[in-house]
């Protein structure tokens, strides 16, 4: 063996030598194979702007580029040009605009492109990272002043690679002129302009590396061309090289196979879709793109398992998975086809080799998990608990736990069920809604939020959703986030409705936020099949978090997954915190497909730290409407011969630079196995050893779940989750109910936790006490740096007994700006003032008291005026969700009422009984204000012969007991009662249109709802005595001079249509029309200007785009529109009370709902 002087100039030579190709090595460390077949790998660097908006064109490449075996990678961050991210891909492309490069990311891109990557810089990209002339010399030049127009840029190179097939085409675009040219470009296309003949597309070489550049690619109208789409794929694959290509082509992308069939045609495509043959596992995986360095790999398929709905894992870690045939359309009383089966890998090759029925006989189950010993399913209209107690993996106990989910529309009932932090059960629901009872409480409910004890008692409602609603998540620091189907596709749920009983001044009652930053869909399948929401989310279903740390540190605790089968696709939604919410960001998705029948419905992190994806593999997704020719089947699901009972998959998605999570077989665990498996990296893990701890009450391990808590370590994203479940685990464990003080000081000391999700969570678990109130204050969280710990401090303190500290508190916390500007701090602080009210009952107000709506007030004041003056609105639509305490409050009610087909009589409100009461009605032709006090009954009433037209009423009760009541701001009585109520009213229900024939309050006969029309703007206002408000005046009534014309109109079910194309109303006239919708999705109606349609189409289709589009009913704000309804629900209904125009004409009515206005319209004819 030789040996080397280690002090010898060679032995030097040779360990610089080694030194540098480690470096070498590390720095091409890729997960990047380049001797396996593959698609090529573009990394695409746009900007945050929508000036050359890269976000939303990049949608227009990402599908024809995918045909061809390209996978475009979006980024926006600069940062993501250094080699541990570069190397991962064949090349990258920039349209952006990014004035500076750094030292460090031009070396690094230097080094990429010369190693051999392509280089593909377009248009704005000539103006990018303009401090380096390196760069501007590889991209060829620099942009230096452009005019814009149509133009056809010329060939100069047919013969050229990157131009075969190419041909010359006309577009409008901005006309660049460059400086600084590189003299050795090729020229392929050039921009003539007179004698000037500009260079418009080119190639270069950089070191092994290509270069292609062109300067087309301005706007939409450039990018939706397919010959610019040909040619940025030429030039991509011409740069990559030939290597690469070789991959590719190797690689051997199916070519799915068509044949004519009965397709619904929702867009009207020409030509109409056509049916697409089923592909094999393996066939439909090389037609999905997932980022670089994560492997897809498929656990289980079709014979094993069929049509995969939900899927949940028990303490053993084994899959169950939910298997229905039935669904959408076998609805069934009694028995059923479908499944829930144990999926398991016995020999452990990463796929399932053995499957157990569980559980058959089922009918349409929509979501499972695992619960004392057995497992929960939702199946409308039943909850059912399944469990195997002879050890033989079949189910022989089946117990309804809970029953009055509705099941009118399958697609639309209870689904994804889980184990919250609080050891509650969570769950959505669709617009089929509840109407049940609970623990001997009657309930009613549609879309939205709610949770209940694992024993099914105790329901809550906690949110309503906009919309049918399939996506629940929590995060590790017990966040909740939803899924609505249709365009809101991540909503975050920001405190339970029970803190909004009394909204703040110029606030919200809503507690359920959308927060997506974007409408359009990411997709790569060239065959959208969409009934609305073209190019949106219109199915999207599930928002689970990545909560475990097998992927890479971007992903923890901040990326939702959240499925659209319809664009078969898994979108990341990137989550980020903003102030005491947070906003989403288009993250594009982990999985997306161009196979038809690739159908991902559920996406969870597994026991192993992986994502698990359940394909429901079907190439009809659409559950309706109904298309023309079609008809509907029981499940509110139009029935098509195509919709598959054969197929289903189920994937398991990992991260080749991660290591799995540590797995455990916790059935019949002893403590220690819990306490170890409470601590480990994987929520999946925690949630487990929590439940499984509480369900035994096993209070052994107390002692260590303090000191889990009590560490004081936290993450690389600054978490502690093991100490957040320990937290929980304490709660559920009963240890906080007052009995043991050493776990509340426990708990009380982790209020000062480096971890800001242990403190949140501390605030969380404490008890409603005094002794709490003073630790949350003495810790300081009520000004804590994180502003959802301070949100929950504020809603603690709303829970707990009287304090004058906490009052005097209040008052400095609200004068905080921070905390007035955020979007939810003040409905907290104003929930804790209204249950420590005595420092701001103190405060003078008169500037608040002078304000409206849209005065800009300090979070003080909006908070004074609040405790001076309620206001409700009075809908027949929506109840009044807490109903509100009038003792000791003057009353002020302001309604607008009008006429419909039938005579003008019935309760217009109401709340109480005839022993204390009020109640407005019409009986007989004639209005009357009733108010019962201990029995003592005064009634102020108007002459017979009411309005023939829209009117307005105003019926109030003083401090002193005056009574009055007007009619179009007329007073037509006067009265005069004991005073104001001195208690809360029994039932406190206020009963807006509707008659209680127990709890009369008046003097009338019959158990008639009110006949007329109520104006959504009618309001129940209640406000302290002595309290003189500046308040408008009630909106004027509707004044006509030509009579009234009277139209009912309503949606043809699942045909996306009115009943009518057209109806006539007299100029100048009162119209009225009745709009119902029994269709299964949300309609408005608009009525415009003459010759309006397309202006608000148009705007519509912008509105949808605008994450706060659903608050304002999609309805544009523009001057040609005249009147709109709300957003009506299904079955819901709305009147639009309104003077027609004087002119006559043909005025346009229409459907705004998002995809709805070129269908839904018609036409309202003026004579």
């Amino acid at each position: 063996m030789t040996q080397f002087n280690r002090k010898s100039p060679l032995y030097s030579l040779i360990i610089l030598f080694l030194l540098l190709a480690v470096s070498c090595s590390k720095k091409k460390e890729t997960y990047l194979s380049m001797t396996e077949p593959r698609r090529v790998e573009i990394l695409v660097l746009g900007h945050e702007s929508e000036h050359h908006n890269s976000e939303k064109l990049m949608l227009h490449l990402g599908i024809p580029l995918f045909q061809k075996g390209i996978n475009l990678t979006y980024t926006t961050d600069p940062k993501d040009l250094n080699e541990d991210v570069l190397y991962n891909y064949d090349g990258l492309m920039i349209y952006a605009n990014h004035d500076e490069i750094t030292s460090d990311q031009e070396k690094a891109l230097k080094d990429f492109i010369q190693s051999g990557k392509a280089f593909i810089p377009v248009h704005s990209a000539s103006w990018c990272f303009r401090n380096s002339d390196w760069y501007v010399e590889t991209v060829g030049g620099q942009f230096k002043s452009h005019e814009e127009g149509e133009f056809t840029a010329e060939i100069v190179d047919p013969s050229h690679p990157i131009m075969q097939g190419i041909e010359e085409f006309e577009t409008w675009d901005e006309t660049y002129v460059h400086s600084q040219l590189n003299p050795n470009m090729h020229v392929l296309m050039e921009r003539v302009e007179g004698d000037h003949r500009e260079p418009y597309a080119w190639t270069l070489e950089e070191g092994n590396g290509r270069v292609f550049y062109t300067a087309y690619g301005h706007n939409e109208e450039t990018w939706k061309q397919p010959e610019f789409q040909e040619l940025i794929a030429n030039g991509i694959l011409w740069a990559v090289g030939d290597q690469v290509n070789q991959l590719l082509t190797d690689y051997q992308i199916p070519i799915p196979e068509f044949r004519d069939a009965e397709i619904p045609n929702y867009e009207r495509r020409d030509p109409a879709p056509r049916f697409q043959l089923p592909l094999s596992p393996e066939e439909s995986m090389k037609l999905v793109q997932i980022p670089v360095g994560f492997e897809m790999e498929l656990f289980a398929s079709e014979p094993m398992i069929i049509n995969p709905m939900a899927m949940t894992w028990d303490e053993r870690g084994r899959l169950y998975v939910i298997e229905t045939v039935d669904y959408p359309n076998e609805v069934r009383t009694e028995g059923g086809n479908d499944k829930i089966k144990i999926l398991e890998d016995t020999d452990g090759d990463g796929k399932a080799d053995k499957a157990t029925v569980f559980a058959e006989n089922l009918n349409i189950p929509t979501s499972i998990m695992a619960v004392n010993g057995g497992v929960l399913i939702s199946m409308a209209p039943d909850f059912v608990f399944l469990k195997d107690t002879d050890g033989d993996d079949l189910a022989d106990v089946r117990e309804v736990i809970m029953t009055g989910w509705g099941k009118s529309d399958t697609h639309a009932g209870p689904s994804n069920l889980k184990y919250g932090f609080d050891n509650k059960i969570w769950g959505v629901l669709g617009y089929s809604g509840f109407r049940g009872e609970v623990s001997g409480k009657q309930h009613s409910f549609g879309q939205g939020v709610y949770r209940f004890e694992p024993n099914g008692e105790n329901m809550e409602y906690l949110g309503n959703t906009s919309n049918n609603t399939w996506g629940l998540g929590f995060t590790e620091d017990f966040e909740t986030f939803i899924s609505t189907a249709n365009g809101q596709h991540s909503v975050y749920f920001s405190m339970a409705n029970n803190y909004v009983r009394r909204p703040i001044f110029q606030g919200s009652a809503n507690t359920v936020h959308g927060i997506d930053s974007h409408y359009d869909m990411p997709h790569l399948t060239p065959f959208l099949r969409q009934v609305d929401w073209h190019g949106g989310y219109t199915a999207a279903a599930g928002h689970n978090f990545y909560t475990a740390r097998s992927f890479p540190e971007n992903y923890w605790n901040r990326i939702a997954f959240v499925s659209e089968p319809t664009g078969r696709v898994l979108h990341h939604a990137i989550i980020n915190p903003d102030g005491s919410g947070f906003t989403e960001k288009n993250g594009f998705n982990i999985l997306a497909s161009s196979d038809e029948w690739f159908s991902p419905v559920h996406a969870e992190v597994g026991p192993d730290g992986a994502l698990w994806v359940a394909d429901w593999y079907n190439f009809i997704i659409q559950h309706n409407p109904t298309p023309r020719g079609f008809e509907n089947g029981a499940g509110n699901a139009y029935i098509n011969p195509l919709r598959d009972s054969q197929h289903g998959r189920i994937y398991r998605i990992s991260y080749k630079g991660g290591e799995d999570s540590k797995t455990f077989n916790l059935k019949d665990a002893d403590g220690a196995t819990l306490i170890e498996a409470l601590k480990s990296d994987n929520l999946f893990w925690r949630i487990t050893a929590q439940r499984l701890i509480v369900e035994k009450q096993d209070k052994s391990i107390v002692e260590d779940l303090y000191g889990i808590i009590q560490n004081q370590e936290v993450d690389k994203v600054g978490l502690n989750g093991p100490a957040v479940n320990a937290l929980w685990t304490l709660h559920g464990l009963g240890e906080l109910d007052g009995g043991n003080e050493v776990a509340i000081r426990v708990v009380e000391r982790a209020l000062n936790h480096p971890s800001a999700a242990v403190r949140k969570n501390a605030i969380r678990v404490l008890p409603r006490t005094a002794t709490s109130l003073k630790a949350i204050m003495a810790s300081n969280v009520i000004n804590d740096s994180d502003l959802h710990t301070r949100k929950e401090a504020f809603l603690a303190i709303s829970d707990m007994p009287f304090s004058e500290d906490a009052a005097k508190m209040l008052v400095e916390v609200a004068q905080k700006e921070e905390n007035g500007e955020d979007a939810y701090l003040p409905q907290a602080i104003f929930a804790a003032v209204l249950s420590h009210p005595t420092e701001f009952a103190k405060r003078e107000i008169s500037t608040a008291i002078q304000a409206d709506e849209n005065t800009e007030l300090s979070l003080s004041d909006r908070i004074s005026r609040s405790l001076v003056a309620e206001q409700y609105p009075l809908d027949q639509r929506n109840s009044i969700l807490f109903p509100p305490d009038v003792a000791g409050k003057e009353i002020d009610i302001r309604m607008m009422v009008s006429k419909g087909e039938n005579p003008l009589e019935g309760v217009l409100v109401a709340q109480g009984n005839n022993t204390n009461g009020y109640s407005l009605y019409i009986y007989q032709d004639a209005l009357h204000f009733a108010v019962a006090q201990d029995n003592n009954l005064t009634i102020l009433s108007s002459k017979k012969g009411l309005p023939e037209e829209q009117f307005t009423i105003n019926a109030s009760l003083l401090e002193d007991g005056s009574m009055s009541l007007k009619i179009n701001g007329q007073e037509i009585g006067q009265g005069k009662t004991k005073g104001l109520f001195t208690e809360s009213l029994s039932p406190n229900r206020v009963r807006v249109g509707q008659n209680d024939s127990r709890n009369v309050v008046g003097k009338y006969e019959g158990t008639w709802w009110f006949g007329g029309r109520l104006s959504n703007k009618s309001t129940l206002s209640l406000r302290k005595p002595g309290t003189a408000l500046d308040e408008e005046e009630t909106t004027s009534a509707t004044v006509a001079a030509n009579g009234t014309s009277f139209v009912k109109i309503a949606v043809v079910p699942h045909e996306m249509k009115y009943d009518k194309t057209s109806f006539t109303v007299k100029a100048g006239s009162q119209v009225t029309i009745d709009f119902e919708n029994p269709d299964f999705m949300q309609h408005n109606m608009v009525i415009g200007q003459k010759g309006s349609l397309e202006i608000i189409g148009k705007a519509a289709d912008e509105l949808a785009r605008n994450p706060k589009g659903a608050e304002q009913n999609y309805v544009p704000s523009i001057p040609e529109v005249i009147i709109a309804t709300r957003l009506v629900d299904p079955e819901g209904r709305e009147s639009l009370v309104f003077v027609a125009p004087s002119e006559p004409g043909e005025y346009p009515f229409v459907c705004t709902v998002p995809g709805h206005w070129r269908m839904m319209n018609g036409i309202m004819k003026v004579e």
